[in-house]
């Protein structure tokens, strides 16, 4: 039998959200306020925290979102930069329906919708982003835009929320994963009544072409759909270039489900669908009302029942009544697969949270790798050559102990690499990037084994062969920790001065720095070219002032300021040239 676990977690805990809040009710009223042909957004502040944002349709029926399928655009090319929030750091960049985005930039280049937002986000705390059909695609897309500018702001945290009813699909597995990596699936939920078809649009590039709705239209499109969610439910990948991504809110008159593993809803939405025919699956589309209104007493009898069910494993319990939610009776043909498809997305949901608890005891494993690394580092500001530590493990032999910091190196990175593949992939917990003990944990590994990484470059000279650090050698997973971190350090009560130098320099990439610098000494001392030794001379002369702003502040440890290591030396030449620069400033100027 199963192991007892939590229902859908964490998508059983937003289903319950949604159906014991207004949320659902009040964003469909504004996306019926912004109907099509009456204008393309609307706003409204609703209470003293929430603002609604809802899209329009503008008019779009499914045959054309169907037709122009085959139409896709790259997201950041596009649309000049402003999804520079999502990250691009795969093969494929992210690309979406061309229609949707041309029809999101009509709107967002409005200046109406601007300061309308601008206004909105002063005054709330939570921003709900809705739209039904082609305006829940534009919602989306607005989302993204928005989580990307909230990213380079220093404003108070804004709660963002997208609904959307029967939103056809948006971009590709490229962009699902660019979401997954930035951790803004959560962000998303996007109800799906039992047979609408809109949503599983725009699946295959042959569709039929014809500009009218017609039953004969209608039945073409409907084979199409389900040709490729048949084979797409059974593991072919090829026939569709767009995926989901968020979270599914499956609504039907039985109950409601709520999936956000994107094979699940893909076997989903199959399954639903084969319940269906041609015509009604088109009319669906239309009377997302009905299925709202019944969401309140459906949530507390799904409740009662469950409760009435305690005999039985909850694990069994949940499956059977999340199977009859989403309108598949235990005695149809296709009831078997769908139950296990639904078992799937309920052991992702307890998987995740095992993984949480497996790579805290990993952890734990892992620390006394990083206490032999600090006691190193303590052993290299004691010592009597006064190299400090990142020069002592730059210039190391071939020692024992050296040999052993470098492999707790090595292992240290794995598994830190090994976390991070989990969270892209959706294998941990929505909020895992928030919690303070892996926020500071990879922080303080960071600020520890950075230095080590920079002075194994420079030792192995890659900066010879593909250039310095900052620019070409920096690991990712550094750049993920800085992003965690200054995020963490954005919240109040966080900015305090020091009293005494730190354990550990706060810059990570000091040393990186400081190399660079030390480099660019060198070349002003061989250069022709006036305008290139002033260049070179303006980047050294910010490095030294920042250099001694941190120091001034005792943003560095000690062993920053040791006799013999890279940032004295840095010092002791940079104090030369300028000696030499004052005596021979005409000339050297001309």
């Amino acid at each position: 039998m199963e192991r007892e676990a939590s229902m859908f977690e964490p998508s059983e805990m937003l289903s319950s959200f949604l159906a014991s809040t207004p949320l659902l009710m009040e964003s469909w009223r504004f996306s019926c306020l912004a109907a099509p042909g009456t204008t393309s957004f609307v706003a409204d502040h609703i209470g003293d925290d929430t603002s609604y944002v809802a899209f329009s349709g503008l008019g779009i029926s499914p045959g054309i979102i169907g037709r122009s399928c085959g139409n896709l655009a790259p997201l950041e090319t596009v649309a000049n930069g402003i999804f520079s929030g999502l990250r691009r750091d795969q093969a494929d960049p992210p690309m979406v329906h061309a229609g949707f985005l041309h029809l999101f930039l009509s709107v967002y280049n409005d200046t109406n919708f601007q300061s309308q937002i601008m206004e909105i986000m002063s005054k709330s705390k939570c921003l709900v982003l809705t739209g039904h059909s082609v305006g829940g695609a534009i919602a989306s897309l607005a989302t993204l835009w928005l989580l990307s500018y909230l990213q380079t702001i220093s404003s108070p945290k804004l709660s963002v929320l997208c609904i959307t009813f029967g939103s056809p699909m948006l971009g590709t597995h490229s962009l699902c994963q660019s979401i997954l990596q930035e951790r803004w699936g959560g962000n998303f939920c996007h109800v799906v009544s039992q047979h609408d078809i809109v949503p599983s649009l725009p699946l295959s590039i042959n569709f039929p072409d014809s500009p009218n709705l017609s039953d004969e239209y209608k039945v073409e499109v409907f084979t199409a759909v389900l040709v490729s969610l048949e084979k797409l439910s059974k593991g072919h990948q090829c026939e569709s270039l767009y995926r989901p991504f968020g979270s599914y809110f499956f609504c039907t008159s039985m109950g409601a489900i709520c999936v956000d593993n994107s094979t699940a809803i893909l076997k989903l939405l199959y399954f639903m669908l084969t319940k269906t025919s041609p015509i009604s699956s088109f009319d669906d589309h239309f009377k997302y009302k009905d299925y709202i209104d019944k969401m309140n007493w459906q949530f507390l009898e799904r409740r009662n029942s469950l409760e009435e069910n305690l005999s039985e494993s909850s694990f069994e319990a949940g499956i059977m009544l999340a199977l009859q939610s989403s309108g598949i009776s235990s005695h149809e043909p296709n009831s078997g697969e769908a139950k296990e498809c639904l078992k799937m997305a309920k052991k992702l949901g307890r998987t995740r949270n095992l993984n949480s608890a497996n790579l805290a005891i990993g952890l734990s494993k892992i620390n006394p790798l990083r206490a032999q690394i600090e006691w190193y580092k303590q052993l290299c500001e004691d010592s009597d050559d006064q190299l400090g530590y990142y020069d002592a493990f730059k210039l190391r032999g071939a020692s024992r102990k050296d040999f052993k910091v470098n492999m707790n190196r090595i292992k240290l990175g794995q598994f830190w690499d090994s976390l991070i593949e989990k969270l892209e992939t959706n294998q941990l917990p929505h909020d895992f990037n928030n919690r303070e003990k892996w926020v500071c944990g990879s922080h303080f590994y960071k600020l520890l084994v950075e230095p080590l990484e920079i002075a194994e470059y420079y030792k192995t000279e890659m900066h010879l062969k593909k250039g310095h650090y900052l620019e070409n050698g920096r690991e990712r997973r550094f750049k993920i920790f800085d992003k965690w971190w200054n995020d963490k350090k954005a919240e109040p009560g966080r900015n305090t001065r020091r009293s005494k130098f730190a354990s550990a320099t706060q810059d990570s990439c000091f040393w990186a720095r400081v190399e660079e610098a030390r480099d660019r000494l060198n070349k002003v001392r061989s250069e022709a070219d006036s305008s290139r030794r002033y260049m070179l001379l303006e980047n050294i002369d910010n490095f030294d002032k920042y250099a001694m702003r941190i120091i001034d502040e005792k943003e560095v440890s000690k062993d920053v300021l040791a006799t013999n290591s890279s940032y004295s030396l840095f010092v002791r030449e940079w104090r030369e040239l300028k000696s030499q620069l004052q005596l021979l400033l005409p000339q050297y100027l001309s």
